[in-house]
């Protein structure tokens, strides 16, 4: 017996390839990364003359480089905390208005922390007259111990982007009719800490319907802790909306438009009203895009239960037109020094047409053809959305460590709605036309409740503790029409039920050069699915999910973790849900009720150099992974259709190296590179599946200072060939230029781009099963030309008081995705 048979995979040479375009990269750094310890660096802001300064930009800096890792602001004593990796090299910047830029020197910071010098601000007539000019630069890129942070306010690539576009451009992330993270399906989507109940064609037309200006931070988070709940096998993906921090009335207006073979354009405004004790806000956006997909099917399908052997050919053109408005208004109120209410409520409304021109040629089995007909297919979809959130934060103390109650409320409702009108005409040989026509509703509504309790313990560590419970309903229907007399066959009515109560316990503290995080999470989960005519399934079980991870600083340049958790994915509405979507005259999608979830165990090992440069070691193996696999329909019309089915097994193995590097003053490279490799088991329709195949994601993101006051980005990504289950992708990339300029005292921006300029992102992909094959091409229209303009009025100057009163924004996003 080879040894070979004892490993979840064995290894070829075929990875080697992809490794070679990054070998002259690999030279320039040792790769590392990883998590570190925690420090805090304390002090305090002073005039020349001894006084305070309140609410003053801090600012804390790598060493190295002088790149910016946080800011934060001193209260009204003019006391700062920041939060850095133990054993790392920084400096510290403070700046405010009227004063000159003053700098700390630069310093190590130790596992106890560190009391800083104070720093003295000098008064300046230049800046009291013309404000401060702030030279550090906030990467646009972030790699922190347990997650990558894109920050997409700042790249000229967002402007006139959808949150689905800036999403596909991340580090690690690939988008399809899935979203996926380092090679990986299965992941928890939240929007400013609320859980997104959607997955597939569901979740990336919501993306597509949100704009990219809306968005301020994504959030990549391959291994959460306990906090968070346990739903998402590949980790956690979080978007973060804008929110303005400026004292006053404030607001900005935005307005983008973008050509490629058709128009997209973007518009939208943001206004809010805040005080030292209240805030008011508000954000609007319009959207009108226009899109198209040129897509080519070979089929071939084997003779099967009386059916003979054929093949096909399917050439067609959708076009798509996009309408959407999507807006948020909210309140913040101080109720105490160190009590924060927060309430908020959001909407998108999204309204998608399509008009579907295809032509398909049947063959027999000896290769002549036996029928050709055209199908135009129109279909209209509306989306509206809306949900509403109440939160309250109290801290125990004024200390940035003291214990801490959160809660928050979530209410959320998505509706869908779609209406389908297909008409087939035969051209050989002549038969009667066909009409199918459709009306389907959905109603899903979401509801959670979360309560988390967070308190110091001795000897620098931290117990956070917390329950939740959400609940999930959909309804949903749908009525057929075959040339006007209805189709019982294809119409009928689904309802779907999923509740889960979670209660969590975390410890996390250090010693030493050492940390330690442990928790475990308990989530009760009871599903309910009723399809008509055959009653109702239902499925009950309790789970717990332990999470883990150790950091130590081995030296002053070099840190190692390691983490592991266990993880979840249910199958969610649309997944269970078997009524069809009808896609073309030849495809459509159904759910299948007899999904299972899938449970995975996820490793990961990390070292970092220099707090700079990482390599990440991850594994992990799934039970009964969920796939989307297409499949001849069983009532021999010889159409397919797209469903989810569970396989045996998934292992998965990757190697991530990062490296944030600065060739010059004016170019900052952000390179990042994941070598993984998976392997999938499981049997479907007689085709017994062992497969697996090396693959690899490059990125490189560089920004540049320009003469005359511009700033550029170029953006390259690359995705191997890979495989998912059956389905076997081709490889792909894209270039994205940008360009971008600040004037009129920074309150105008001009942002020009060009996406996908080499005309890369062709999906191919061929899936290959006993008695049926399919290989397809789907080109879009994504190379685009925008420019964009956003101009900024009001206050300028940041409510820092808030921040620190009530107690961190950030705290409450994170707290809401627990």
């Amino acid at each position: 017996m080879r040894f070979s048979t004892f490993l979840p995979f064995r290894w070829r040479v075929g990875p080697f390839w992809c490794i070679a375009p990054w070998a002259g990269l690999l030279l320039l750094a040792p790769w590392a990364g990883a998590a570190q310890a925690q420090a805090v660096a304390r002090g305090t802001v002073l005039t020349g003359a001894g006084g305070a300064v309140p609410f003053a930009t801090i600012a804390l800096h790598r060493a190295a480089d002088s790149v910016v890792v946080k800011t934060e602001f001193s209260d009204e004593r003019g006391v700062f905390l920041l939060e850095g990796q133990a054993g790392g090299r920084y400096l510290v910047s403070a700046s405010q208005v009227g004063y000159r830029r003053v700098w700390s020197a630069a310093f190590s910071l130790p596992p106890d922390g560190l009391v800083l010098p104070a720093l003295l601000l000098q008064a300046s007539e230049a800046t009291a007259l013309a404000g401060v000019t702030v030279q550090a630069r906030q990467p646009l890129f972030e790699h922190h111990p347990d997650r990558t942070v894109v920050h997409v306010a700042d790249s000229p690539l967002s402007a006139g982007a959808t949150a689905l576009d800036v999403l596909g451009r991340s580090p690690g992330v690939v988008v399809n009719e899935a979203i996926a993270l380092r090679g990986r399906q299965g992941l928890l989507l939240l929007v400013d800490g609320k859980r997104l109940p959607l997955a597939g064609v569901d979740l990336t037309e919501y993306l597509r319907a949100l704009p990219a200006e809306q968005l301020q931070t994504i959030e990549l988070i391959t291994n959460p802790p306990a906090q968070y709940d346990a739903q998402g096998g590949a980790g956690v993906i979080a978007l973060t909306l804008k929110k303005d921090l400026r004292l006053g009335t404030n607001g900005t207006a935005n307005a983008s438009y973008g050509r490629g073979e058709y128009g997209k354009l973007t518009s939208g405004f943001t206004l809010n009203h805040r005080s030292q004790n209240v805030n008011f806000y508000g954000s609007y956006s319009y959207t009108n895009r226009n899109d198209f997909a040129r897509q080519e099917f070979y089929r071939q399908y084997e003779a099967l239960a009386g059916l003979p052997a054929a093949s096909s050919d399917v050439l067609g053109k959708r076009m798509l037109y996009l309408r959407s408005h999507s807006a948020k208004v909210g309140a913040d109120f101080n109720l105490t020094p160190r009590t924060l209410l927060g309430m908020a409520l959001t909407g998108l409304l999204s309204r998608t047409t399509t008009a579907n021109d295809t032509q398909t040629r049947l063959y027999d089995e000896g290769g002549t053809p036996a029928l050709w007909y055209r199908s135009l297919v129109a279909q209209e979809i509306k989306r509206p959305n809306g949900s509403a959130n109440l939160n309250l934060r109290h801290a125990f103390a004024d200390s940035a460590s003291a214990a801490s109650l959160t809660a928050d409320a979530d209410y959320a409702q998505y509706r869908t709605t779609r209406a389908l009108d297909l008409r087939t005409s035969f051209l050989e040989p002549t038969l009667a036309p066909a009409l199918l026509t459709g009306e389907q509703r959905s109603d899903l509504t979401i509801g959670a409740l979360k309560l988390d309790y967070s308190r110091p313990l001795p000897h620098r560590s931290r117990l956070d503790l917390g329950g939740k419970s959400t609940r999930v309903t959909s309804a949903s229907a749908v009525a057929f029409l075959e040339n006007g007399v209805f189709a019982p066959s294809i119409s009928s009515a689904f309802d779907y039920y999923e509740n889960v109560n979670a209660a969590y316990a975390s410890v996390r503290g250090g010693r030493g050069k050492a940390s330690l995080q442990a928790g475990l999470r308990a989530e009760q989960t009871t599903i309910r699915a009723t399809l008509a005519g055959e009653g109702m399934r239902e499925r009950r079980y309790l789970q717990l999910f332990p999470t883990a991870s150790v950091q130590v600083q081995l030296a002053a340049q070099h840190a190692l973790a390691l983490a592991a958790g266990r993880r979840i994915d249910r199958p969610n509405y649309a997944q269970l849900n078997p009524l069809r979507a009808y896609v073309d005259a030849v495809s459509y999608r159904s759910g299948n009720p007899y999904l299972l979830a899938q449970t995975s165990y996820n490793v990961d090992l990390t070292h970092t150099y220099r707090q700079k440069f990482s390599t990440a070691l991850s594994y992990a193996h799934t039970r009964q992974p969920i796939v989307t696999v297409v499949q001849p329909a069983p009532d021999g019309s010889r159409q397919v259709v797209s469903r989810e089915v569970n396989l045996t097994s998934q292992d998965y193995l990757a190697l991530t190296l990062t490296a944030p590097v600065e060739p010059t003053k004016w170019w900052t490279l952000y390179a990042n590179a994941i070598f993984y490799v998976s392997r999938f088991r499981g049997e479907l329709a007689r085709t017994l599946l062992d497969r697996q195949q090396p693959a690899c994601q490059l990125t490189a993101n560089n920004t540049f200072s320009l003469p005359h006051g511009w700033s550029g980005e170029l953006n390259g990504a690359f995705q191997s060939g890979e495989i998912w289950g059956f389905e076997r992708a081709r490889s792909r990339g894209q270039l994205l230029l940008g360009l971008q300029r600040s004037f009129w005292d920074k309150q105008a921006t001009l942002r020009l781009n060009v996406s996908d300029v080499l005309y890369t992102s062709v999906l191919r992909s061929t899936s290959v099963y006993t008695s049926f094959s399919e290989s397809f091409v789907t080109r879009q229209d994504t190379r685009v030309a925008t420019a964009a303009f956003t101009y900024r009025f009001g206050n300028g100057k940041v409510a820092a008081a808030r921040k620190r009163a009530a107690g961190a924004e950030d705290e409450l996003r994170r707290a809401a995705g627990q």
